[in-house]
């Protein structure tokens, strides 16, 4: 499992926006809400920072604290995922809570979509899967932040994204955990 210095490494524009004393995130709360425990690298993640927008392009979803429930409500009940498994528009995949189901971590202002599969059981094993905005499906045997990470690394190619996907130089903004 890659650590958040590795992500970090690649993308130094995130690192000013670093929660030095965590944030704390009440994950009992989201766990239960949710009714699955998420990734140790994605919580890591939200305990060190707030929702980051990559290149205005790319925005990380972590929870906020004390709004655990609504990021698991909203993880639950993903209306746009759930129109497109009833169209019969994600091949394989299934909506979470179904087993093996997807959850949302992150999303582009083009339309693009990333996700955990929720299976195997071990959150940590939960690859990740992207829809394009062109509704191509792409699954890829990392986790969230080794994803990003190869992603802005240059290692991992997501097809289907803007030629300029991943920027040269990725501006990194944090959103404040007072702005909801």
């Amino acid at each position: 499992m890659l650590r958040i210095e590795e992500l970090e490494a690649v993308l130094p524009a995130m690192v000013p926006w670093r929660a030095a004393a965590g944030r704390g995130v009440d994950w009992a709360v989201l766990d239960a809400a949710l009714g699955t425990a998420l990734p140790s690298d994605f919580r890591a993640l939200a305990e060190a920072y707030p929702v980051l927008v990559v290149d205005d392009f790319l925005t990380v979803s972590v929870p906020r604290p004390g709004t655990e429930a609504l990021w698991a409500s909203e993880a639950r009940d993903d209306e746009i995922l759930q129109d497109l498994f009833e169209m019969g528009d994600t091949g394989d995949y299934v909506p979470f809570p179904q087993p093996g189901g997807l959850i949302s971590w992150a999303s582009s202002s083009s339309g693009d979509s990333f996700y955990w599969r929720t299976s195997p059981a071990d959150p940590d094993a939960w690859p990740v899967v992207v829809r394009g905005d062109n509704g191509d499906w792409s699954e890829f045997p990392v986790g969230a932040v080794a994803f990003l990470a190869g992603v802005y690394g240059r290692t991992i190619d997501v097809g289907g994204m803007p030629g300029d996907f991943p920027g040269h130089d990725p501006q990194v903004v944090g959103l404040s955990d007072d702005a909801h």
